[in-house]
Parts: C-alpha cells; sequence; structure tokens
C-alpha cells in the first residue's frame, strides 16, 4: 500500500525536479535567481501544458512538505550573534525600518484592498529577506500558493530594481558605511545586497551583507509576531489560531541552537545549499499550478503596493541614516 502511495509521488516530483535543475542551469546564464526562474518555468509548463492528473499529488508533495523542509533548514543560516554585533546604530535602524514595513503592510493592504493575501506575503518579504521569509510565512497565514507566487514575483522584481538603481543613485553622496547600512538594511535577497554591494566596493559589499544576514536573524520573532497577528481566518477558535505548525516550531529550535552551538562550515553549507534546491523545487510546483490570467490581474495591484513599501522602507532608512550617521 506504501509502494502504491510513493508511485504516485514519483511523476509529479520529476517534473519539479526537472524544472529545478533547468532552473539551476539558466541561473549562470540569465543573472536570475533559481528560485525565480523556477517559478516562472513552472508557470510556462503549468498554463502551456495540460498535466496529467497522476502528476497532482507529487506536485502537491513538492509545494507542500519539502517546502516546509526548506524552510526548516534555512534556520541553519541564522545566527543572532551576528545581529548583535552590528551595533546599535545599525540594530535600531533595522528593526526600526522592519517594523514600518509591516504596520504600513497590514494598514495598506486594506484601504489598498491587495488581492488576498500576497500584499501581506510582499510586505514581509519586503521588510525581512524576500523569498524565504515569504516562503516561510505563506503556511503560517494559511494563505494560497497564487498569492505567494504573486508576492514572490513583485519582491523579486523590485530587489533586482533596487540592486541596479540604489548604487547609481547613492554612490556620491553617501559615505561608504551609509551606502553599506541602507543597501543591506532595504534590499529583499542577500544576492541583490551583495551584487549591488560588491559592485561599489569591496568594504560597502561587507558590511552590506553583514547587516542583511543581522536582518534574516529577526525572521524568527517576525514570524511569530507578525504571523499571529494577521491570521484571523479563525476568530472563533483562539487556540487554534495560537497553535504552531511542526516545522516552524523545527525553525525556532534549530536557530536558538545555532547561536549558542557553533556548527562547522561544511554542515552549515550543506544545509543551505540542500534548503535551496528544496525551494527551488517548491518554487517550481507553485509555478505549476497558478493561473497566468490570475498573475497578471492580482500582479498589477501587488506591483503597485510591493513599489509604494518599498519606496516606505528606503524613505524611513534614508531618514535613520541621517539622524545616526
Amino acid at each position: 500500500m506504501q509502494a502504491s502511495s510513493n508511485s504516485k509521488i514519483w511523476p509529479g516530483l520529476a517534473i519539479t525536479a526537472s524544472i529545478c535543475l533547468v532552473s539551476y542551469i539558466l541561473q549562470s546564464f540569465l543573472g536570475l535567481h533559481s528560485i525565480v526562474l523556477a517559478l516562472l518555468l513552472g508557470i510556462i509548463v503549468g498554463n502551456s501544458l495540460s498535466l496529467p492528473a497522476s502528476w497532482n499529488r507529487g506536485v502537491k508533495f513538492s509545494s507542500g512538505l519539502l517546502l516546509e523542509l526548506s524552510i526548516v533548514l534555512m534556520a541553519f543560516g541564522i545566527n543572532y550573534a551576528s545581529f548583535l554585533k552590528l551595533g546599535w546604530e545599525t540594530i535600531l535602524i533595522v528593526i526600526v525600518s522592519m517594523v514600518v514595513v509591516l504596520s504600513s503592510t497590514v494598514l495598506l493592504s486594506k484601504k489598498l484592498k491587495c488581492p488576498s493575501s500576497a500584499g501581506l506575503l510582499a510586505g514581509f518579504g519586503t521588510a525581512i529577506c524576500g523569498s524565504s521569509a515569504i516562503a516561510a510565512l505563506t503556511p503560517v497565514i494559511r494563505s494560497s500558493k497564487s498569492d505567494m507566487g504573486i508576492a514572490l514575483a513583485v519582491v523579486n522584481l523590485y530587489g533586482l530594481i533596487g540592486m541596479i538603481l540604489l548604487p547609481l543613485v547613492t554612490e556620491n553622496w553617501l559615505s561608504d558605511v551609509q551606502n553599506g547600512v541602507l543597501l543591506g538594511a532595504s534590499l529583499h535577497a542577500v544576492g541583490n545586497v551583495a551584487g549591488a554591494g560588491f559592485a561599489m566596493s569591496d568594504s560597502i559589499g561587507e558590511l552590506a551583507v553583514t547587516v542583511k544576514l543581522g536582518r534574516v536573524a529577526l525572521l524568527t520573532p517576525a514570524l511569530l509576531i507578525f504571523g499571529q497577528f494577521v491570521n484571523t481566518s479563525d476568530k472563533t477558535n483562539e487556540k487554534a489560531r495560537i497553535k504552531l505548525p511542526w516545522y516552524l516550531i523545527s525553525f525556532i529550535v534549530v536557530t536558538l541552537l545555532i547561536s549558542f552551538i557553533p556548527l562547522p562550515k561544511e554542515v552549515l553549507s550543506s544545509t543551505k545549499q540542500l534548503s535551496q534546491i528544496l525551494l527551488t523545487i517548491a518554487m517550481a510546483a507553485i509555478g505549476l499550478k497558478m493561473s497566468l490570467k490570475q498573475l497578471i490581474s492580482s500582479g498589477k495591484k501587488g506591483l503597485v503596493f510591493g513599489g509604494l513599501l518599498f519606496g516606505i522602507q528606503l524613505v524611513v532608512i534614508g531618514l535613520l541614516l541621517v539622524i545616526l550617521y
């Protein structure tokens, strides 16, 4: 019986893994992260072909359990000790800008009527660490995979725009320290931060990545606080609302252990790579099930919403840089 059940998983898992492999090959040529490419390729395949029903279980497995496992493995890259070494000025900038963006996300998503939970996910990704933050929050607030795909597309687009434009705009009128803090505290993914920072100078790149990793360290408390604050899907059962899923409990335990018990670099590197692979497979599965028509119609509001939040984030960080540095 178990063998029969497993055999139904393999066809769908094979197609998501294949898309993952193609994404890894293409990322070196196109300059886009494999996670984004897997989502885009999944959307193209899913909307171009009629997928056999036999693939459904494997695709669901990829976007479900494999996504949750990738989130647990992310925790091996989070160390609170690195955050505490940033200095009080930088820590204040990171925390204040994060609180402002998350608060603005909740308020503006209601006023602008951003589609479903896509706006909440985009705001969380903007405030914390892009795709990984969106992936971690999606199951917590019981968001649909389509909303997750919209948020991923929006956040990665603005991350790319910021990576290209910010160095051009700020290089001549901000100091190296200010540029490093600005990039690390604002851009969406570590790749965006590294790309923009090291394009300016090695010192700016190193500081920017350090600030970004400190920002990533806040993913755990942000998940707990923001997830419970916005999760109003079951108002009648408070116990159900505060019950944490297994992967989030594991995530919290791992982050605490990593902060106090150093692990070999080889272990940390391996878990990071495996997490990225599993997350890429999950993105391929999510793309396969996304409607291109729905993505276009919902994505318009998502783009405006994401751009507004990114603008608020940059303004807040800019003001704090002027005051504190």
